[in-house]
């Protein structure tokens, strides 16, 4: 089968920063472009037995962004408690899961401009004090594995291959 979604990895390597970011980027983008050309009740099926759908999995990862970036690395209290939730409401449209994520990208790339890598995080984790690096990486790494679920999701749902 043809991948008809592939695209590079990035090629940034001008700084730790700058790189690390890049693949954050890159793995949001793959996850997104699963969404595109697909209709409400597409965006909604469920091929698996986990209930999991493309639309779920971006608002899945829209509460990561805002709990990582907003919550940990900002401080912001009012991400303290997101659901994570794969189960869209019915009364929740699939436009309004996909602009909440591009508005959780916008915050955390805000917040990311402000911060260095090394910079201790504003809540802890389990008791623990990490940096934003460690942030990063976590985050870059779960939505790439939910990237990787969508790309089985949107090839059963229409052939759609590639990353």
């Amino acid at each position: 089968m043809t991948e008809t979604q592939r695209e590079l990895v990035p090629r940034v390597d001008t700084s730790e920063k700058d790189t690390a970011l890049s693949f954050l980027r890159f793995a949001r983008h793959c996850l997104v472009k699963k969404t595109e050309g697909l209709d409400e009740e597409e965006l909604r099926r469920v091929l698996v037995p986990s209930g999991t759908s493309l639309l779920g999995l971006v608002q899945h990862v829209t509460d990561g962004e805002r709990w990582w970036f907003g919550h940990h690395v900002a401080g912001e209290e009012r991400w303290a408690d997101v659901d994570f939730s794969m189960t869209v409401p019915d009364d929740r449209s699939a436009a309004d899961v996909l602009a909440a994520f591009h508005e959780a990208v916008a915050a955390s790339e805000e917040i990311m401009a402000g911060a260095e890598l090394d910079d201790p995080l504003a809540v802890l984790v389990d008791g623990r004090q990490l940096s934003v690096r460690w942030v990063v990486a976590h985050t870059t790494s779960e939505i790439a594995r939910h990237a990787g679920h969508a790309d089985i999701l949107r090839e059963l749902v229409d052939g759609v291959t590639g990353r």
